[in-house]
């Protein structure tokens, strides 16, 4: 179902109470024709995409499966960049150094930082510390914070084309509905697990927001980074493996894409299973299992949940 379908079996009541909570603001200057958008990553794309509704397509820059933290764009994407009238980051250093090539590319795209306005969390206890002036990115993993994304994706929408405010407002809506519909499902699902056991490894530290959000616990990461570009010592490793036998977690959880061989390693020694094939940072093809952002929250929570109980 399209986000204006969808948008249109709402009532007028429950529109309005969320179309003031989205805070799309009012119009900018209109555009001849549809706008050429682009957004970094897939997840961002079809966030974009529910807000474009029918007035125009989203492209995605990076390719499903491929890890947007190490990304580097082709020629022909650099050329679809400098083409753009808008690209859609994700923002929070997600981007890392694509973002300043993006910059760098040509042409006039204004970018468009998806999660601006967010403050970066403060990691736990057992997680890896931030860096010094470093933001852990990975918003998108907590829906409520969504929100902000589809008021930001919004507001840039309509001031790059007034035309079609009332189109992207009322999208922006119905979408901001659905994120409120997806949380309440995520803490239904969580509710069958006892709380002892809503305990986290992960093989990154990617996981921060949905655990604060969600109230589970992450005793720690494999890779201490909220990248993937580091490499534990054999200390942090050591460390992990205790942190796992004190606590009782249950698995290791790791992306599509990573290598699970240090998990798998820890698994081996503290006699736990690994979790592979997370979806976190990228959608899958329209014919798998998670082709839109909400698929995609649902098939990780499925399995973070069946992994746990």
């Amino acid at each position: 179902m399209t986000a204006p379908l969808y948008f249109a079996m709402l009532s007028v009541v429950a529109v309005a109470a969320v179309l003031g909570a989205a805070g799309c603001g009012a119009g900018g200057s209109a555009t001849g024709g549809a706008l050429d958008v682009v957004a970094a990553e897939s997840f961002l794309a079809d966030i974009a995409q529910n807000v474009a509704g029918d007035r125009f397509t989203v492209g995605t820059l990076i390719p499903p499966g491929a890890d947007p933290h190490a990304f580097e764009p082709t020629p022909k994407d650099l050329g679809a960049v400098a083409g753009a009238d808008l690209v859609i980051v994700n923002g929070g250093g997600l981007e890392g150094p694509l973002l300043d090539t993006l910059k760098n590319a040509g042409g006039s795209a204004t970018i468009v930082d998806a999660s601006a306005g967010l403050t970066s969390r403060t990691p736990q206890p057992g997680e890896p510390p931030l860096a010094a002036g470093q933001t852990d990115p990975h918003f998108w993993l907590d829906p409520v914070l969504v929100e902000t994304y589809v008021t930001n994706i919004c507001d840039a929408f309509v001031k790059a084309d007034s035309a079609g405010a009332a189109v992207y407002k009322a999208n922006a809506a119905a979408y901001t509905a659905k994120l409120r519909q997806l949380d309440a499902w995520i803490k239904a699902q969580v509710t069958q697990l006892p709380v002892q056991d809503r305990k986290l490894v992960l093989n990154h530290a990617s996981h921060g927001y949905f655990a604060d959000r969600y109230g589970f616990q992450v005793v720690g990461t494999v890779i201490p980074s909220v990248g993937t570009s580091e490499s534990p010592t054999a200390q942090q490793l050591a460390a992990l493996t205790a942190a796992i036998r004190k606590s009782g977690a249950k698995a290791i959880f790791v992306e599509k894409d990573e290598n699970p061989q240090l998990a798998e390693q820890i698994a081996a020694e503290t006699g736990i299973h690994v979790v592979t094939g997370l979806l976190d940072h990228s959608l899958t093809p329209a014919d798998g299992a998670a082709p839109t952002y909400i698929d995609m929250m649902k098939y990780d929570t499925r399995r973070i949940v069946e992994a746990l109980r």
